[in-house]
């Protein structure tokens, strides 16, 4: 049976659920307020630059007169700090709640116990640590980006029965079938960021938007390190924000940027770039070249490779990954495998 704390944080944490792919930069939370056993109000950070989870769960209250005795659930700890909406912590104290729920603890400098700090002085009572990990987990690109200074990073690639992930000539349509490649899109409309590498542009022309799904398109990233790039390819259609990292020259376009990086042109330069643009996810979808340099670098936090029912006899070699082996997936006869990192000891 579950604990009662749990129960309603997993409500908060459904709610904070449906604002995925719509709040970054900001974490996905949810806050429930419960009087006497009852959910009386609920809401969710549903966009970013929006009121966050507690205003809209406050507003809900169809009796504001109960708030004052009543807990509030909410799944990250309250804001602390203005930023485009005031401080949520303030606001629970304006309200006169009387016990507050946390689930995690903020990573953001800005709040990172401040928000319990504001309510713990003003005499709310205040758990947190419910069902911390959950929490973390939802909002592993945000906990990522705080602690590591830099961006989830997700590998993708497609390969064949045989171990390939192109042919000789670097044609690779189409290892995947309708279903995967549908699914590939919703992931590209979670993510802020997707990456592609010099001969990928080159030979696939990929528009890497989410035609096949509904959501906002992630911004682009190339690799062009000597601006060789033939500049009539989608990327530079200027349909979506295009970042091109290369050695030659800064440049801003209407809706590109040549960003020129030092001579080194290390993969870290490029992390430490995005960011600073405050690009909290990053999915890497190839080419094999890019992908193995993510991966001898240690440089990922998650990949997903699906195995189509495809063999090619001969081409390019498949990256090779050392992990651990999370969930597998059936995609209409598509094998998709989601690997992790092993644990650092």
């Amino acid at each position: 049976m579950l604990d009662v704390h749990d129960k309603y944080m997993l409500r908060a944490i459904e709610l904070a659920e449906l604002g995925r792919g719509k709040v970054s930069p900001n974490p996905m939370v949810g806050c429930v307020i419960v009087h006497d056993g009852i959910i009386i109000g609920e809401g969710y950070h549903e966009y970013y630059g929006g009121p966050h989870a507690e205003p809209n769960a406050i507003r809900a209250v169809q009796n504001p007169d109960l708030i004052k005795t009543s807990t509030g659930y909410v799944s990250l700890e309250p804001c602390a700090h203005w930023g485009k909406t005031p401080p949520c912590a303030n606001l629970l104290l304006d309200v006169g709640i009387k016990k507050v729920v946390i689930g995690a603890v903020d990573s953001n400098p800005l709040v990172g116990g401040k928000g319990i700090q504001i309510l713990q002085k003003a005499g709310i009572e205040v758990i947190s640590g419910v069902l911390n990990e959950k929490v973390r987990a939802q909002n592993v690109r945000f906990f990522t980006f705080m602690e590591k200074k830099r961006p989830y990073i997700i590998l993708k690639w497609a390969q064949t029965l045989d171990g390939f992930v192109a042919r000789e000539n670097y044609d690779s349509k189409w290892i995947s079938n309708p279903y995967s490649r549908q699914l590939v899109h919703k992931w590209r409309s979670e993510e802020d960021a997707i990456m592609v590498g010099t001969l990928t542009a080159q030979y696939d022309n990929p528009k890497l938007n989410v035609r096949d799904w509904t959501g906002e398109n992630p911004i682009r990233v190339v690799i062009d390190r000597h601006l060789k790039l033939n500049q009539e390819l989608f990327l530079f259609d200027g349909t979506q924000h295009t970042l091109c990292y290369n050695q030659e020259k800064d440049e801003l376009g209407p809706q590109s940027e040549k960003v020129r990086l030092k001579e080194a042109f290390d993969l870290e330069d490029i992390l430490e770039d995005l960011y600073k643009r405050k690009i909290q996810s990053l999915i890497v979808e190839g080419g094999a070249q890019v992908l193995k340099k993510f991966i001898d670098k240690e440089l990922w936090d998650e990949a997903r490779v699906f195995t189509g029912n495809i063999a090619f006899g001969k081409g390019i070699p498949s990256p090779v990954i050392s992990g651990q082996v999370g969930k597998q997936y059936d995609i209409q006869g598509d094998l998709l495998t989601i690997w992790h990192p092993k644990p650092k000891r």
